[in-house]
């Protein structure tokens, strides 16, 4: 059964238009937006995300980058995403700078459980379609349950 967006993404945890200079900038204002919801500091938080970047950028291509790592004593996963305006340089494999970012914290024994995020918000994003619509919605709400959608079956 795979994971669903919905299970670690609330829609309190979507922020539409954040301004930040740059990649750094961008990470450390996520973590401290994260911070207050999964007990851990916004300095560890940053500190394993940028770990994470140093092995290679988590900017997956076409505006989208995926940010993760995995936190002892975390309790449960944790998602979060921002549409950034303007968009940043994120050192994507595709060198396009990027506007759509997923915020995903996991915690450090759950072993197949980030790889199931990952998937899940991949298989999201990879959608131009779902992409695009993402890029242009004002509201909160439709912007969650746009992300949050089961793709249909045919």
């Amino acid at each position: 059964m795979p994971t669903s967006i919905s299970s670690f993404l609330s829609p309190s945890d979507v922020f539409l238009d954040v301004g930040e200079p740059d990649k750094i900038s961008l990470l450390s204002d996520l973590a401290r937006r994260a911070a207050p919801s999964v007990g851990l500091s916004s300095d560890v938080i940053v500190t394993e995300l940028m770990k994470r970047e140093r092995l290679g950028s988590t900017g997956m291509g076409g505006g989208v980058a995926i940010p993760h790592a995995r936190y002892t004593g975390l309790k449960k996963p944790f998602g979060l995403v921002a549409r950034l305006k303007p968009a940043v340089d994120f050192e994507a494999i595709d060198n396009m700078p990027v506007d759509l970012v997923f915020l995903l914290l996991v915690p450090a024994a759950a072993e197949g459980d980030h790889l199931n995020m990952l998937a899940a918000v991949s298989r999201r994003m990879r959608s131009r379609e779902v992409t695009q619509k993402l890029r242009t919605l004002q509201d909160k709400t439709i912007f969650y349950k746009l992300l949050t959608a089961e793709p249909e079956k045919h």
